[in-house]
């Protein structure tokens, strides 16, 4: 299965992978959609109202460590396996990600589940959106799954990194860093109100706006559209690359983008704007990208 799929793919296999043929690659649906505070949305009742046919409930907002220091921190290893177990889901199923939100959120679902190795992991590429334009299947109410036993994972940390990595790296520039945000905050033109707090960056960041990636019906741009986009950002794509934005989540994207032109030297920073600029001891910069 490749990292992401269309959803005529997932329409012509919807019937099989409701059957649960045993003899068949089995494939599970989860929705990953996740909200800002302020939009006033409610993702499990969307979902209650209407989801993809036969697709599980992920509850993206609730799978952090919030016994962690870190603003909407990545999720542990047991409460993943925890997760995925109360799900159904076995370590060799096939799990295609979608998501109805502005945050493009289902990527950050791909970024944990990469995390904790789980490779058969997709992308519906623009989400429930485009399900819904197409007038393909829906469903209301809770999808149940017996549960499964998920075993511990074995997280992934080289993909992860803390505000003390990147305060190391201002001085050794071993990564590069990119901004999800928009440029208005990225150059401190306009305040963080997200996250209330200042705008600004983490300096010697580059910005590339998660919203540049994706085309006017919410599908990812080519790769070729892609690689320009970070080119024109400035960004070596060969050299390794840490995503920042405000929380961790659109960050995602970038670092979802990359996946699909081969680059796989990438990290995520955990803590990103909210815990960064919420620090008066970290340096910050403003204006556009040096």
């Amino acid at each position: 299965m490749e990292k992401l799929v269309t959803t005529a793919w997932l329409a012509q296999n919807l019937a099989r992978i409701l059957a649960e043929k045993p003899d068949q690659e089995n494939i599970v649906i989860l929705d990953a959609s996740a909200h800002l505070p302020a939009a006033g949305r409610d993702p499990l009742a969307e979902h209650t109202d209407a989801h993809i046919t036969g697709a599980r409930f992920l509850d993206l907002p609730s799978l952090q460590d919030t016994a962690s220091p870190v603003p909407a921190a990545l999720p542990r290893a047991d409460q993943f396996a925890d997760r995925l177990s109360a799900l159904g889901v076995q370590p060799d199923d096939h799990v295609v990600l979608y998501d109805d939100s502005a945050l493009r959120s289902s990527a950050r679902a791909f970024f944990i589940f990469a995390m904790f190795g789980f490779t058969n992991v997709a992308i519906l590429d623009g989400g429930f959106a485009k399900w819904r334009a197409e007038n393909l299947p829906v469903a209301t109410g809770v999808t149940e799954a017996p549960p499964s036993d998920f075993p511990l994972p074995r997280q992934l940390t080289d993909t992860v990194r803390s505000k003390a990595d990147m305060l190391a790296n201002i001085d050794s520039r071993k990564e590069q860093v990119i901004d999800a945000r928009d440029a208005g905050r990225f150059a401190a033109e306009v305040d963080d109100a997200v996250h209330g707090l200042p705008g600004g960056h983490i300096p010697g960041a580059k910005n590339l706006h998660f919203a540049q990636l994706f085309n006017t019906d919410g599908t990812f741009k080519s790769p070729d559209e892609l690689a320009a986009l970070f080119d024109d950002a400035g960004i070596d794509r060969s050299a390794p690359i840490t995503a920042s934005c405000g929380s961790g989540m659109t960050a995602s994207v970038i670092l979802f983008a990359l996946e699909l032109l081969g680059h796989s030297h990438y990290a995520l920073y955990d803590g990103s704007w909210s815990e960064w600029g919420a620090d008066p001891d970290t340096p910050k910069e403003t204006g556009v990208a040096a």
